[in-house]
């Protein structure tokens, strides 16, 4: 049996240890919440007491932690290099800087290792269905390799290049068009609340029409049944990402009117509701018009 490794085992790490448990991988995980490590051997995986201890015996070890320094600090140093064996695969799913997964993929082939810089789209219901779309870079004999345990977590895999730190530069584009499509989603919902439609009429038109999209649907689901927290799709993610989009905009010297629209109701919605999920940002607009949307009107409205 092959053995893998999932280092972050969160909303998103831990569904891609769900599937690859399922597919029939031998798995091994780490996560700093020792919660997470109860979880995670509930449904069937061995438990790793660091990071490095992952990588003992595994042929391709998953990276889904939250920042860039991180990264570095589970796959380098005293990390993952130090116990795989040489010609095993790294695959960083977390989102990070395309800059720094440059620099950490360069050393981590330095030290012997395949890499795959391959960020994630599909939120948590994608990884913990197994239908994520990965944007995986690696040389087509590392992605051939891996390719099995890839298809266990994702239902998309599209190679988009050769060389650490293209993947998320593909992401960090498609981030600045989801989180577009979020600001335009929530305050369209505080348009339709101050105008007195009700939540189940918008999100049937929107769904049905040509603006309905897998982003805008979801998010206006859970805006109209009040979901603002435990959805799994936290607005610190979102927040980082486009902090990110934007950030690599700045360097490209590229103006992102919208998604820097969006970024600051992202982060006006980050700094209330420090705990919330993405949609929790339509109540700053709520609050600033004085209407809210559910699904269907409230009782003496």
């Amino acid at each position: 049996m092959t053995r893998v490794g999932v280092i972050g085992l969160g909303d998103m790490g831990s569904g891609l240890a769900r599937n690859l448990i399922a597919a029939g991988f031998e798995t091994t995980g780490f996560d700093l919440s020792e919660q997470r490590m109860m979880d995670f051997v509930a449904m069937g995986g061995m438990p790793a007491d660091s990071p490095a201890a992952v990588g003992d015996g595994a042929q391709a070890v998953f990276v889904m932690v939250m920042n860039g320094d991180q990264a570095r600090a589970v796959i380098l140093g005293d990390g993952l290099s130090s116990t795989m064996a040489p010609g095993t695969t790294v695959l960083l799913t977390a989102t990070i800087k395309p800059t720094e997964a440059r620099t950490i993929g360069t050393e981590a082939l330095a030290a012997g290792l395949r890499f795959i810089d391959s960020p994630v789209s599909g939120g948590f219901p994608g990884a913990q269905t197994g239908t994520l779309t990965m944007m995986a870079a690696g040389t087509p004999e590392t992605l051939d390799a891996a390719r099995p345990v890839m298809e266990a977590v994702s239902a998309t895999i599209h190679r988009v290049g050769t060389e650490p730190g293209e993947g998320q530069t593909v992401k960090a584009c498609l981030q600045s068009l989801i989180g577009s499509i979020f600001s335009a989603t929530f305050e369209a919902a505080a348009l339709a609340a101050k105008a007195g439609v009700s939540g189940e009429v918008l999100h049937k038109v929107v769904s049905t029409s040509s603006a309905g999209c897998g982003v805008a649907n979801n998010a206006l689901e859970k805006i109209i049944d009040r979901q603002f927290e435990g959805t799994g799709s936290s607005i610190s993610t979102m927040y980082k990402d486009l902090t990110i989009s934007l950030d690599m905009a700045r360097d490209l010297g590229v103006p992102l009117h919208t998604a820097s629209t969006a970024m600051q109701l992202f982060q006006a919605g980050k700094t209330k509701y420090p705990d919330g999920d993405n949609w929790v940002v339509t109540r700053i607009v709520e609050e600033i018009v004085g209407a809210e949307l559910h699904r269907a009107p409230e009782a003496g409205s």
